[in-house]
Formats: structure tokens, sequence, C-alpha cells
């Protein structure tokens, strides 16, 4: 590719992450969802269940245990079905919960308070379980805007699994989320993460992957400073893209 084709692409990209950004910092109140004809907001929603009430405001808490314990409470519902795969409220909550820290942030005297990877990496696995449109989408800005391996990792392996690839947006967010890692760090649990969803994606998808930025993305960690056990494992993901039909 040529280096004006990457300008482009690294432009394309820069864009479409403050776009996600500013889209992450919707209120509530703003995000609607259509049901039984009438359009109610995500707010709505909420007051019509006190289940959900006391969810989103363990969710909206400053304090790490009482968000742990509101992914408790999903994790449950996810676990034994007892959600609707397009519920609005649970996609809003995981996904608010996938950027705290990243995409809404607060300070106090300059100092970042709600750095919780954890909770963005359940949050992100969360998703990654649903494996709606929505979750997808979700994934795709946790990826562009996180900067903590272990949550862009959980995030790419949720991308795999939910294995929805149109227009090969899921394939051009991981090439670009890893080539803006610093290759002089490596982080092994990311890379074989990136390898996994791009091994899943073309399992799932008719033909495979024909994008190049998956192929020269695995060549790169197959290259790269990682444990051996990974690099083995992009070279066998490139074998498999080659013999896919």
């Amino acid at each position: 590719m040529s280096m004006n084709g990457r300008t482009t692409i690294l432009r394309t990209f820069a864009a479409m992450a403050a776009f996600l950004l500013v889209a992450a910092g919707l209120s509530a109140q703003q995000a609607a969802a259509s049901t039984g004809g009438k359009e109610l907001t995500i707010e709505e929603l909420f007051l019509q269940s006190v289940e959900f009430q006391i969810l989103r405001e363990k969710a909206f808490s400053d304090d790490y245990d009482i968000k742990m314990s509101a992914l408790d409470d999903l994790d449950k519902k996810i676990t034994d079905g007892s959600y609707k795969a397009t519920d609005p409220q649970v996609e809003f909550v995981l996904e608010y919960l996938a950027l705290e820290g990243s995409g809404h942030t607060v300070r106090e005297g300059g100092r970042l308070i709600n750095n919780f990877p954890e909770v963005r990496r359940r949050s992100a696995n969360m998703l990654g379980r649903l494996g709606t449109d929505e979750a997808k989408d979700a994934l795709i800005r946790v990826l562009l805007i996180d900067d903590e391996p272990m949550v862009q990792a959980e995030a790419a392996y949720g991308l795999g699994v939910i294995g929805k690839n149109p227009d090969n947006q899921v394939v051009q967010a991981l090439a670009f989320s890893y080539n803006r890692m610093d290759p002089t760090q490596p982080d092994n649990n990311l890379g074989y993460a990136m390898c996994l969803a791009v091994e899943k994606l073309a399992q799932k998808t008719p033909g495979g992957i024909k994008d190049p930025a998956a192929y020269q993305m695995l060549v790169k960690i197959a290259q790269g400073n990682y444990l051996r056990t990974v690099k083995t494992k992009a070279l066998q993901v490139l074998d498999e893209l080659k013999s896919s039909k």
C-alpha cells in the first residue's frame, strides 16, 4: 500500500474515532428504542422496570465495587438467559461501563478517577456474549479508543465471537487498533486475541477474509517480539486464510 493510501486510512479512522467519542457521550435521554409502535427513550424504558432502575443507578455510581455488582447482575441475566437479545437497557448499561474511564472520564484535580480497566474488560466480554449488531458496534468503539491491552484483547475476542464483519469494518478496526500499538512493548494476550478474532471472523465469513490489512497484521505478529505460542498462532491463521474458499 502506498504512503498516501496509509495516510488516508489513518485519517479515516482518526475521524471515526473522534465521531465515536462524541457518540459515546450521548445521554440516556438521547438514546431511543422503538417498542409497540411508540418511540421510547432509554430513560423511559428504565423507568418501566424497578430492576433496571437499580441496575442503572449501580452502573452510574462512582464506586468501583458497585459497578462490579452491576456487572454481576448482568452476568447472571446473560448466563441464565433471562434477558431478551434486543433488550436496549442491557446493551446501554454494558456499553456505558465498557467506556468507563476511556470514552467518558471523570477527573479531580486533573487526575483521572474512574479508570476501571476490569470494569471495561468484563463489559466487553458480555457484549461479545450478547452477539447483537449493537454489541458489535460498541466493541468497535471500545477497540478504537481504549489504551488498556486487556480491554482491547477482550473487545477483539468478542468481535470474533460475534463474527459479523460487514464491509470489512471489523477487520479494519482490528488492524487499525493493532497498528497504533507500541511494537517495542507487545502484549502477548492481545496479540493472541487478535489472531483468534481474525480466525473466528474468517470461519463465519463466506469465502473467508480477503482484506490485506488482516494479512499484514498477522505477519507483524508472527515476526514480532511475542512468545512462540503467539507467533505460531499467527502463522496458523495465515495458513487458514490462504486455504479458505
